[in-house]
């Protein structure tokens, strides 16, 4: 999700030797490579499609899986963030290795804020977002602007551990993150609220609803308005506006006749395919204020999900916003 600043700190900490503890007693079975094969990078999923550990999809009913049911303080710590959680994991980074630079770009983080937590780490971790870059403190609740270029670099040679839970919020969210801490902004009397292990039971809240089988004209629109407002100047700018609102009627007069209906799923496919000629033809050297190319930010946006395909998979390509391209 794109946020006002790069990089904000919740007002919670939680007990990192407690959770390490923890997570040291699912054994190295647990840890599956990234399933982009990026060197030095291995996960835990805690919260997968179906609860299934070895889906790692990012569409579909989000449930925990058996290794979340071994971590009780985890579940606490998870349940803290008063929000609705979608696929979470823990994230293991190599000594020596790095995420690479990339935007979130596809749909799903769109409306999703990555929360981190460090379990494991060293002063060396370095995460890196836009212009400004820290180390994320055992124990501390991070969240950070998705959608400016972002990377982390671990030069120390022992791996790092976060928590890395995604979530379109909740009531319990949202004041968090109005209470949080922007770093190196001068906010007297801020201290953030400590979770302590308790052993009781803690209540999670999953998605299960993260991908419409037809965009709605106006969710369509709010997302091209999105990239129209994010890209740099360029002269068929002017262009693309028209196109782009061209497509916006097109799709409303198809779903003021179909809907979400079945039968209309074809001709909403006719009208993507034809947008999508319209953008290689016109919008190549068009470009976001990240970096990212507004013709690879309208596909991830709305291209790829504004009609269902079911014979497409639902895994993210989750650097597919690195250097140059047209967590």
């Amino acid at each position: 999700m794109k946020l006002q600043v790069p990089f904000l700190q919740l007002p919670l900490s939680f007990d990192a030797a407690a959770l390490a503890a923890e997570i040291e007693q699912l054994g190295e079975s647990a840890w599956r490579p990234h399933p982009q094969g990026f060197a030095g990078n291995s996960a835990v999923p805690l919260i997968a499609v179906g609860g299934d550990p070895g889906d790692d999809a990012v569409r579909g009913p989000m449930r925990p899986t058996p290794h979340l049911a071994r971590l009780p303080y985890l579940r606490q710590v998870l349940a803290s963030f008063g929000a609705t959680l979608g696929r979470s994991r823990l994230m293991r980074l190599s000594g020596q290795a790095e995420v690479t630079p990339h935007v979130d770009i596809d749909y799903y983080w769109r409306e999703h804020i990555r929360v981190h937590v460090p379990i494991v780490t060293q002063p060396e971790v370095r995460f890196h977002c836009g212009d400004s870059d820290l180390h994320m403190a055992a124990g501390e609740c991070w969240i950070f602007d998705t959608w400016r270029r972002h990377k982390v670099v671990n030069s120390d040679t022992r791996a790092r551990i976060h928590l890395v839970a995604d979530t379109v919020g909740g009531p319990g969210f949202w004041p968090l993150v109005s209470a949080g801490r922007v770093p190196g902004l001068d906010q007297p009397g801020w201290r953030a609220r400590h979770v302590a292990p308790d052993g009781g039971p803690a209540e999670l809240r999953y998605e299960s609803v993260n991908l419409p089988a037809v965009m709605t004209p106006w969710e369509v629109r709010e997302h091209l308005i999105f990239v129209l407002e994010d890209a740099r100047d360029h002269p068929q700018l002017d262009v693309l506006h028209f196109h782009i609102a061209d497509f916006c009627r097109r799709w409303r007069a198809l779903w003021a006749c179909y809907g979400e209906d079945r039968a209309g799923w074809p001709e909403y496919r006719a009208e993507v395919d034809r947008f999508r000629v319209e953008l290689r033809n016109l919008a190549p050297n068009i470009f976001l204020h990240n970096g990212i190319g507004a013709q690879l930010a309208i596909q991830h946006l709305v291209c790829d999900v504004a009609v269902i395909d079911e014979s497409r998979t639902n895994l993210a390509d989750e650097r597919s916003g690195r250097a140059g391209a047209a967590m």
